[in-house]
């Protein structure tokens, strides 16, 4: 199904469709530009809370505006609060911006921060994230302060997090009497196909997995931006040799990611403006203990790790773009052991099968997407065949993420790839959501489709989040580490680095970052 909006449409529902303010065409200045972009896969739902997910951080950045975002040197910038101020050891006070509105026309409050707030400890996916926080406070119409359960670190961090949405945009019933505010994971609700934020760019029109096209917000409350990109038409392109030749013909202006096959060619071709850096995405396998019985056994979780090359796959695979990696966190993140090393050894991986008592090997079933991280089809393969080594043989499924996520949320194959960037840039957000005992009421865990639970590592984790001394905890994150390492808790592969490519004199440069959320209200494209 397709939605389309015109101006004078902005407030009012044309036919079944997407609501939004009125920022659309027309009002841009003379030199603003058209981008056309593609990345692999377009993002499931435009309800900022529905998913925990690159792709849904990537589109609240452009439809919404955070409270305070990362510079490219990872130090806070404000947004939508001007300054904070610490009040107490559990409180933090927000001074937000005046003036700013949504893309409905409804004016930006403090209500508005304690809506969101209230909705993101809510998400089954992001409450493990605000399970620190009592809530928001709103103190008056321009701060809101935000208190913690127990001294926290991180508040500054989590405030990046903080998309405010248009409470009274979200307050009440649809047309089928259902809350609009309602979060449902993979359904059709109101926060799912409409949007009222306060970023530089509204939905236009959308098509789920086709094309998603953006207006610039005419009253955007960021004056000093040196953007000129008037509108977006995102095209999702899975196959990453026909997002490349796009680009190459023209087709498309900017594309993401590159894939490492090509990085050379579009390095060498002056016509094209490629931009890579390292990354701290860790991409890995978990296996389900409550699927397999064999998995519960500490000897088989590690014959797996021995027996996956995972070095072989950078080098083959990832044509070495990309870090193989023993452990979650990155080199430089708190948490970080340099000693833990990839461990492939093909004869120890089968002498722990023998000792195990699974000499002969079992069968197991393993899904992955194929459109979500770099190579993701080709690295299960390789991954698949190298387990038969040991006599596990792996009954393979591969999928684009559309379809991947709602299985993953299943747990419905015994092996699934998932792949992770802390966008706290804080190590212990891996395994908050990676590796912790699932626990609906908390969230942590949510990701963790092996079902791994360990109860020191949750001490640790929890202890973690409350110690202000940051030399201390970071001993804690890396006993974590070592004891995820010894238990083979998953299957590291490898941190996946980070490319984007446009052609020249579209500014890519000046907006993409680690954290993989380009700023493309920031965006400039020459005349």
């Amino acid at each position: 199904m397709t939605f389309h909006f015109t101006k004078a449409a902005a407030v009012a529902l044309m036919g079944v469709g997407l609501a939004f303010g009125a920022p659309l065409a027309g009002s841009a200045p003379a030199e603003a530009k058209t981008l056309r972009m593609a990345y692999d896969a377009d993002p499931v739902s435009l309800d900022p809370h529905e998913q925990l997910s690159g792709g849904t951080l990537q589109l609240s950045h452009m439809v919404f505006d955070p409270l305070v975002r990362f510079t490219k040197e990872l130090e806070y910038e404000p947004r939508l609060a001007e300054s904070w101020e610490q009040i107490d050891d559990r409180t933090m006070r927000f001074h937000l911006r005046e003036g700013v509105t949504f893309h409905s026309g409804n004016p930006f409050t403090a209500e508005d921060v304690v809506f969101t707030v209230e909705r993101l400890k809510a998400s089954p996916d992001f409450k493990g994230l605000f399970e620190p926080f009592v809530g928001a406070v709103a103190v008056d119409d321009h701060t809101v302060d935000l208190v913690t359960k127990e001294p926290y670190p991180l508040v500054l961090t989590m405030a990046t997090y903080i998309f405010p949405m248009d409470k009274a945009f979200y307050t009440g019933t649809d047309e089928n009497g259902q809350p609009k505010d309602a979060i449902v994971k993979h359904g059709n609700t109101f926060a799912s196909t409409h949007s009222s934020g306060t970023g530089p760019f509204a939905v236009r029109s959308r098509e789920q997995g086709v094309r998603v096209e953006f207006d610039r917000f005419a009253d955007y409350w960021d004056t000093e931006s040196p953007g000129n990109v008037s509108e977006i038409i995102f095209t999702p392109i899975k196959e990453a040799p026909t997002r490349v030749a796009s680009l190459l013909s023209g087709g498309v202006d900017f594309i993401a990611p590159v894939p490492p096959t090509d990085l050379e060619r579009l390095r060498n071709d002056d016509s094209i403006n490629l931009v890579t850096m390292s990354g701290t995405r860790i991409i890995t396998f978990q296996m389900n203990q409550k699927r397999v019985e064999a998995f519960q056994d500490p000897r088989v979780r590690q014959a797996i790790v021995h027996a996956v090359n995972n070095e072989g796959i950078v080098d083959k695979i990832m044509k070495g773009f990309a870090t193989a990696a023993a452990q979650q966190s990155a080199p430089g993140q708190a948490g970080h052991v340099p000693e833990l090393e990839p461990r492939y050894d093909l004869e120890k991986a089968k002498a722990l099968m023998e000792e195990a008592g699974y000499a002969d090997g079992f069968t197991i079933s393993m899904m992955a997407p194929n459109n979500r991280y770099v190579n993701d089809a080709k690295i299960a393969e390789a991954v698949a065949a190298m387990l038969a080594k040991i006599n596990i043989k792996v009954d393979l499924t591969t999928m684009p993420k559309a379809q991947y996520w709602p299985k993953f949320d299943e747990r419905a194959a015994d092996m699934m790839m998932i792949g992770w960037h802390p966008d706290t840039e804080d190590s212990a957000n891996y395994t908050e959501f990676l590796l912790m005992t699932p626990n609906p009421e908390t969230g942590y865990g949510q990701y963790n489709s092996g079902n791994y639970s360990n109860p020191k590592v949750d001490e640790l984790i929890i202890q973690s989040q409350s110690m202000i001394d940051l030399e201390e905890r970071s001993e804690v994150l890396k006993q974590v580490e070592r004891i995820l390492y010894e238990d083979a808790a998953f299957v590291p592969l490898h941190w996946q680095n980070l490319s984007w490519a446009a052609a020249k004199g579209v500014h890519i440069e000046d907006v993409v970052n680690v954290m993989n959320f380009p700023y493309l209200g920031d965006l400039v494209i020459d005349e």
